[in-house]
């Protein structure tokens, strides 16, 4: 992962953890069979899980490092081109 998915995880974690919030604690309402505060709370611990997992990809995100060594050689058919791509993510 990189530091984009870290945020875009914890602002959909902050959006849901809005909604669950105002479910839970802003929403009063007597209904049957489904309780809106209780699916409010699951919406609340959802959406501050997917806060700190966001949080945590976005720190660790960051360490990758990757270098590119490019050489070219002159033979007597014409140049000979070679990428070699090392990619480190030391955690």
């Amino acid at each position: 992962m990189n530091r984009g998915t870290g945020t875009g995880l914890m602002g959909f974690g902050a959006f849901l953890a809005v909604v669950g919030a105002l479910l839970r604690y802003a929403v009063r309402v007597q209904t049957e069979g489904f309780n809106i505060n209780v699916a409010g709370m699951i919406l609340l611990v959802v959406g501050i899980g997917m806060i700190l997992v966001g949080l945590v990809a976005m720190l660790l995100g960051g360490r990758s490092k990757s270098s590119v060594q490019e050489t070219v050689q002159n033979t007597a058919a014409g140049q000979v081109r070679t990428t070699e791509r090392d990619d480190v993510n030391p955690i």
